[in-house]
């Protein structure tokens, strides 16, 4: 009876198999792993590893190739096995403008991706991404960024897409034109329920200041997971997955209100998973302007010829407020953060607390007048650095009226022959014009800019303490000259005018004076002979540029002297 049994089932079993003569013999899978490859809407299981050696397609019409691992729509693409075709064995997928794609689903999600590519022949370098499915095809999300194949090697680029379930690849040419690209040796590996250990590498911003608005931290990694979060001091920030190698937080203005650090970590769940080492962000404390208000002229040419006598160009057309915000320096704030050669100037101020403005070329120098919001009168400080226009008799008023009434006026001339817009005035010559020749009073600081031309350094400085020597900046010990033009004192003219620093070698007497000050009614005076020592070596294309600035004690004596003038000291 069992013998029978046995018979008739190996007989169904016979006939089941030859039910269908014209059933066709489906490729095996590669790759490792059991299951099939069929056409759309028939899942596969297990890793999926395609080669490109079994199919044939030799136009780029759209069209599907039956593979190794199943059926893959070709679109602008073929299989190409010219000599010129990137490969590892006798065949590589070439796409020209349109992708290639699977029509079939994998089980067991997709893990990473890995993918061999390069350009197709002499084509210049062509760009590519890799997309997935989780919905048989009918919407798409990328994973990772935008690739670029270059020359005719293979190179290989890896996806970590970390989807689970049905899920299906394709890799899609972007930029357009002509220029192919080959893909060889697919690689897709199960999505695995295990995270890995995520790696923080760094984020973006690294600081803001303190009352900031809410922002978006940029965290970069990798094997972060669509599960990873950003955490703020052990706290979770609302976390979106960009890639496995980037997410993005976001963080409140609660978080920035107030100066500190915050250490920044992501962690990803279990099973796996951890927390990265931890990035700092720093919050500043922001400077409050509470101190005095400075004005830096630009309606003298500052800027002509190969000079950029400015705190913040914008464009070669300085504004009255230089960008970005001064609101936004802080104790550590580069010079850097504006554009002129005397930025770190006005930073340094600003950092003390105190405010800076420019008056730009369209702008009026007038005391007393109401109508003009810039009007000197508005200021503490009036800083002049290598003017190339010569003064009216009106501005000449304006300034000496302003130094009279208690304002503070910062002069810095340059070597005679410095004329930088051609018109036959130069700076020194025209100090001396403004000294000289002018409605208030002849040579009212009593002292006038020589008409000469040299370089040195020098620590020949008076032995008589001044703020300017000796202040809140610091000590001065040496100045350096790089083609500037030495001064002359008149204590006749005004008995309170004093030399600081002299040429080296020089007799500390009324002539080879480096830096000078003076009072003029209640309102005070400094000036230097050279612009070098004012420049902090930035600025813009096509100027020469020196740092003087943090060269000897340059720094330390521009900042006493303008606070001095400025009567905070």
């Amino acid at each position: 009876m069992r013998i029978s049994t046995y018979l008739i089932l190996a007989v169904m079993a016979g006939a089941v198999s030859c039910f269908n003569p014209y059933q066709e013999q489906e490729p095996a899978p590669s790759g490792g792993g059991g299951g099939k490859k069929t056409s759309a809407g028939v899942s596969v299981t297990a890793l999926l590893s395609e080669t490109f050696e079994s199919g044939t397609k030799t136009a780029y019409t759209t069209g599907d190739v039956v593979l190794s691992t199943g059926t893959w729509t070709f679109t602008d693409a073929l299989i190409g096995n010219s000599a010129t075709d990137a490969k590892t064995g006798t065949q590589s997928a070439r796409v020209r403008n349109g992708k290639i794609g699977m029509k079939f689903d994998k089980t067991g999600g997709i893990g990473t991706v890995t993918v061999s590519h390069a350009a197709f022949g002499s084509d210049v370098p062509g760009t590519w991404q890799l997309w997935y499915s989780t919905n048989a095809g009918s919407t798409y999300t990328q994973s990772g960024g935008t690739i670029t194949s270059t020359g005719n090697v293979l190179a290989t680029a890896t996806f970590t897409v970390n989807v689970g379930g049905n899920a299906r690849i394709e890799l899609r040419r972007t930029g357009g034109g002509t220029n192919r690209v080959n893909f060889d040796n697919i690689s897709i590996t199960d999505f695995s329920t295990t995270n890995p250990a995520p790696a923080l590498t760094s984020i973006s911003p690294t600081s803001a200041n303190a009352g900031a608005s809410a922002m978006t931290l940029t965290v970069n990694g990798s094997n972060l997971v669509n599960t990873s979060v950003v955490n703020w001091n052990g706290t979770a920030l609302s976390t979106t997955y960009v890639s496995a190698t980037q997410l993005t937080a976001s963080v409140s203005a609660t978080l920035l209100a107030n100066a500190g650090t915050a250490s920044v970590t992501v962690v990803s769940p279990a099973p796996g998973g951890g927390t990265t080492t931890s990035a700092t962000f720093t919050i500043n404390s922001v400077v409050v302007p509470t101190g005095k208000k400075f004005l830096f002229d630009n309606t003298k040419a500052e800027m002509a010829g190969n000079a950029d006598w400015v705190i913040d160009q914008d464009g070669s057309v300085p504004a009255r407020f230089p960008t970005p915000a001064q609101s936004g320096i802080t104790a550590t704030t580069a010079e850097t953060y504006w554009q002129g050669a005397i930025s770190a100037w006005g930073i340094a101020l600003v950092k003390r607390g105190h405010t800076v403005e420019t008056l730009p070329s369209s702008g009026s120098i007038t005391y007393g007048n109401a109508s003009n919001p810039q009007d000197l009168s508005n200021y503490n400080v009036f800083v002049i650095d290598e003017p190339n226009i010569v003064f009216t008799a009106a501005q000449k008023t304006a300034i000496l009226q302003f130094v009279q009434n208690g304002g503070g006026l910062v002069m810095v001339s340059d070597h005679t022959v410095s004329d930088r817009n051609n018109d036959g005035w130069d700076s020194p010559a025209i100090f001396n014009d403004f000294f000289t020749n002018n409605t208030v009073q002849a040579n009212p600081f009593g002292m006038s800019v020589t008409l000469n031309n040299f370089s040195g350094v020098s620590s020949n400085k008076s032995a008589v303490s001044h703020p300017i020597l000796n202040g809140v900046a610091g000590t001065v010990t040496q100045l350096q000259y790089n083609n500037g033009a030495s001064l002359t004192i008149n204590t006749t003219a005004n008995p309170n005018v004093k030399g600081h620093v002299w040429r080296s070698g020089y007799t500390q007497n009324t002539s080879n004076v480096l830096c000078a000050s003076s009072t003029f009614g209640t309102g005070r005076v400094f000036m230097l002979g050279d612009s070098s020592p004012t420049d902090d070596g930035t600025g813009g294309p096509g100027n020469t540029l020196y740092n003087g600035w943090s060269a000897y004690s340059h720094a330390t004596l521009l900042t006493n002297a303008s606070l001095w003038v400025a009567k905070v000291q």
